[in-house]
């Protein structure tokens, strides 16, 4: 019983892609920035009430977007609230930010080398892909493949 949440217009394509591998339904955050670093959340579309939502993103930076996205999805009735996200920069207090958050994991990549993270954040190794791809580049073979 879960919903892929895109936390902005720019990550339906991802987050749609995620959510027909999951055979979940999609739900789409409507945000704006008006300066860099900030983020507004102005509405939701799809229905989350009584599910677990994961949302998809490429980057989490200051953690402001993925924080607010969640205490959204929580107001409008989800029961959890996961994030994935490919690269996990973690500036300023975006730590704590996640800490303090409704947010009861993040599952990123080791993409970005962090000392000590919260323990809501799960790390997974890109070693194994990058592996494969360096063997698919020397033996003239599909890359794409591995993504798709």
């Amino acid at each position: 019983n879960t919903v892929v949440v895109s936390p902005d217009a720019g990550g339906v394509e991802r987050a749609r892609a995620f959510a027909k591998r999951m055979n979940s339904e999609l739900a789409i955050v409507d945000k704006r920035r008006p300066k860099p670093n900030q983020s507004e959340i102005l509405n939701l579309i799809g229905e989350v009430a009584g599910k677990k939502a994961i949302i998809v993103d490429d980057i989490v930076d200051t953690a402001g977007t993925i924080v607010q996205v969640a205490a959204l999805l929580k107001t409008k009735g989800a029961e959890e609230v996961m994030g994935v996200c490919t690269h996990a920069v973690l500036s300023g207090d975006a730590k704590s930010r996640i800490d303090k958050s409704v947010i009861s994991k993040i599952i990123t990549t080791d993409t970005v080398y962090h000392q000590d993270m919260p323990d809501k954040i799960i790390r997974l190794s890109v070693a194994g892909l990058l592996s494969e791809a360096i063997k698919r580049i020397h033996a003239n073979e599909s890359v794409s493949s591995l993504f798709v």
